[in-house]
Parts: C-alpha cells; structure tokens; sequence
C-alpha cells in the first residue's frame, strides 16, 4: 500500500516466505517510478527481498595474500530506505513496539508506521467471508480467491470512497476520493459498472 494515498499497489496470496517476499517486492517495485521508503513488520524475509531487488553486488579485489579471497556479496543500494515495526508480544498481550532502521539515512520516526495496512488488513476481513478466521465462506480452490481479492482490490482502488481521502467537487461538496483518484490516476471515482466495463487487455510475459 501507498501510504500517502492509500492505494493498494500489488497482493498475493500464499505463505509468508522468501519466495513470497521476493515476489511482492518486485511486482511493487514494477509498478512504481521510483524507489520508495519500505516499512513492514518483522519479518525477516524482506532483507533479502529488497537486497535482490535494489541491492549490488560488491566484489573484493585480490589482496595478495594467502588464503581464500573474499566472496562477492549483495549489498544495499544508496536509495534504499527500509524500516521495520517490530512488536514484542507476551502470553498474546502486546507488550512492547518498537522501530528499526534497516537500509538508508536516518528516517523520520513518524513515517515509520504499519497502521495503515492493518487498518487494511482489518478492513479486508470484515468485507470478504472468505479470508475470516474460522468460517464455512471459504474458498473451494486458490484460484477463486485470486479473483475475488483482485475484483476487490480493483474496487478498493478505483471506485470505494475512502474516509480519510476526502475533496471538493465541481459543486463544492466535500466527498470521499478513491485511491486511484487521489493519485490522479482517474478524475473521479469509477461507478462499478464503469470498472467492470473498462478495456483490460492481458498481455503475455514470454
């Protein structure tokens, strides 16, 4: 999620591991103009994420001594700014928050943050049965979820208000703006059947 304006930028569905990481962090990074500040939660899987996506390889040159040269390795980018909010949790009750800098300069501690996508994250189970702990609304196969999440996120981003995103109209009355309008990616918020009627043309990745 795009933090300024609430777009959601890029989802999968799967396990939290690297494999996942990786692929959340490129499909982000392809869809933005530039690099980003990164904030996520402690896991460790987006050190190496971000590495493999903005990082360089540092090779060692030959000191002529003996003994085994020293092995290239990945190191960050100049531009990379990644943060984490790391939470201690003690007999399930939240006992301690609190912010690491991983790559880049020093960061402004208020922009250090994961509350808006676990509002997200909240907001995402409340609307899809689907994702609910414990229910029978699950989904049959991975592939029904794939499309109702991307239906949903479509929506979310091109025509559902959203509270904290609010302008004047032409008429002057203070309404909610979509994401994708807030980003001026579209100049007003998409009816439904504007969304489900717009051209969308598949493109092959070979």
């Amino acid at each position: 999620m795009a933090s300024e304006c609430r777009l959601v930028i890029a989802h999968f569905i799967g396990e939290r591991n690297q494999n996942m990481a990786n692929m959340i962090t490129a499909e982000t990074a392809k869809r933005l103009a530039s690099v980003p500040l990164y904030v996520t939660d402690g896991l460790k899987f987006y050190i190496q994420a971000l590495l493999e996506q903005y990082g360089k390889w540092m090779r060692f040159e030959s000191s002529g001594l003996r003994g085994r040269p020293r092995i290239p390795r990945l190191v960050p980018d100049n531009n990379i700014r990644y943060a984490q909010i790391i939470k201690i949790r003690e007999e399930g009750k939240l006992r301690q928050v609190f912010r690491k800098l991983i790559f880049g300069e020093i960061i402004d501690p208020s922009q250090i943050s994961t509350s808006l996508i676990e509002r997200l994250n909240l907001t995402l189970r409340q609307d899809n049965n689907r994702l609910s702990r414990k229910t029978i609304g699950f989904s049959k196969n991975i592939e029904g979820l794939q499309d109702q999440l991307a239906f949903y996120f479509a929506n979310y981003n091109f025509c559902r208000g959203h509270s904290s995103l609010k302008r004047p109209d032409a008429d002057g009355k203070v309404r909610k703006c979509a994401p994708a309008l807030n980003c001026g990616l579209i100049d007003h918020n998409w009816t439904l059947r504007e969304l489900v009627t717009y051209p969308c043309y598949i493109t092959s990745t070979k």
